[in-house]
């Protein structure tokens, strides 16, 4: 576990500006965030390595983009309308919420509660003394009710219309939708992958931890169709892809894991499960992506329902594929890079903090600083030259030494020192951030220098 507070570390990238609360003027809206500059930067990073890794240097798997608005028969076929429910009680006293079956996993440690029903669940908290976590009030909770986790909006195209749709809880039957427009556009062979990524809602019960657990949320998923029979494996390979796409990212090795799903708490259309977990402070052990063998179930789903044949065709035989899901929860895993990213050092006596993000996701990668504001001419042109390539900041106010602790506490790999000296020998310093270490380079070469260090990332 990090040796820090998650407090602390939230606290800090509210600070700094990689996260803000949403509508913060007018008090905010509970669990709801705003991704600062420098988070949005961090985002987008993500998202293009994770286009690169799942996409661009995998010839088979394309990408589409597809609404979040989507036919309400969509839902209905996959079970959501009517199946995508959390068992919700609500303490009589101070009306706080609960999802009552994490409320028995949290007080008895009984995992049985992923086979029990919901009056089974509703029985078992009567039972037993379990307490509000708010006013501490036992054994005084409502019933246990369904809580569909969809959001419902008005999607009426006139006044007098009433037609209710919803926000896509998932990005996957975007997927699914489509899987015969794409195979047929891009005249694709099994297997392959359509990629599809956005936002997606939840109305969860329980929210919190900072952007860990919010309604709203960015996936970045992965349906990889393949032949029956053949689903093994690729899910090995897609198992292994996932676990080495989050170690380029530099992620400490030691704080992953992954964790099988016990056939009791598979969902019921997946064959087997894997999370990778992230040692959390505060929160421990959790998810920030699965994979799932889906079977064939969604395309059949849907090939019902929609009276379209979804299965797949070749000189020999027809079938429905298989389905290998790699869902990555975009926001879970930007919390996971910035809280295993920070640290504090001391650094002669003075503390140091500083975000040891891998370089080629930190927001900025140089910090462009002439000692004096004499220098600023030069510093100017040097910074105008790299930024036709490269994300960097100016900052001349302040200490040199100030300076770097401020690039240093956003994660900025490389500082840019401009002093006198470069007038005449036409070199800077560069200081790497992690080591603390400078060299004296020329001017020109600043690029080509900081480009062969991304390289080995």
């Amino acid at each position: 576990m990090s040796n820090y507070k998650f407090s602390e570390i939230v606290n800090h990238l509210v600070v700094s500006g990689f996260v803000f609360p949403s509508s913060q003027i007018y008090g905010g809206l509970a669990n709801v965030w705003d991704y600062g500059p420098l988070g949005a930067e961090l985002k987008k990073n993500i998202k293009q390595i994770w286009h690169r890794e799942f996409i661009q240097k995998i010839p088979c798997n394309v990408l589409i983009d597809t609404a979040i608005f989507m036919n309400k028969k969509v839902w209905q076929a996959t079970g959501h309308v009517n199946a995508f429910n959390d068992p919700m009680v609500e303490c009589k006293n101070c009306k706080s919420r609960y999802r009552a079956d994490y409320l028995i996993k949290k007080n008895f440690n009984n995992e049985n509660v992923n086979n029990m029903s919901f009056d089974e669940i509703n029985n078992f908290l009567k039972n037993n003394n379990i307490k509000c976590e708010n006013c501490s009030k036992i054994n005084n909770f409502t019933d246990v009710k369904k809580f569909n986790m969809m959001f419902a909006v008005d999607f009426a195209t006139t006044r007098s219309s009433n037609e209710n749709i919803f926000l896509r809880p998932e990005t996957a039957q975007g997927v699914f939708v489509n899987f015969k427009n794409v195979y047929r556009s891009m005249r694709k062979k099994i297997p392959f992958g359509i990629c599809n990524h956005g936002k997606s809602f939840r109305n969860e019960i329980t929210l919190g931890n900072f952007i860990f657990r919010t309604k709203e949320f960015e996936q970045l998923e992965t349906e990889f169709f393949c032949e029956p029979g053949t689903d093994d494996q690729w899910f090995a390979y897609w198992k292994q892809k996932c676990f080495d796409f989050i170690n380029l990212l530099g992620i400490k090795k030691e704080k992953v894991r992954f964790r099988d799903h016990e056939k009791s708490e598979l969902s019921f259309y997946s064959k087997e499960t894997v999370d990778i977990e992230y040692n959390f402070p505060s929160i421990g052990w959790s998810e920030i992506l699965g994979i799932a063998n889906r079977t064939d179930y969604d395309l059949k789903r849907h090939s019902e329902y929609s009276k379209e044949n979804l299965k797949y065709n070749d000189l020999n035989n027809s079938y429905f594929p298989y389905c290998i899901e790699p869902s990555i929860g975009l926001d879970r895993l930007m919390l996971t890079i910035l809280v295993d990213g920070f640290d504090k050092e001391n650094v002669n006596g003075d503390e140091r903090i500083v975000m040891h993000i891998n370089p080629l996701l930190s927001p900025y990668k140089v910090v462009v600083l002439p000692l004096s504001k004499d220098l600023s001419k030069i510093a100017r042109e040097i910074f105008d030259e790299l930024s036709k390539k490269i994300m960097c900041i100016y900052d001349e106010s302040g200490s040199i030494g100030k300076r770097y602790r401020r690039a240093d506490a956003i994660g900025v790999p490389f500082a840019i020192t401009i002093d006198n000296e470069t007038i005449s020998d036409d070199k800077v310093t560069v200081r790497d951030r992690d080591t603390m270490k400078q060299k004296r380079i020329l001017k020109t070469e600043i690029y080509n220098f900081i480009a062969n260090i991304l390289k080995n990332y």
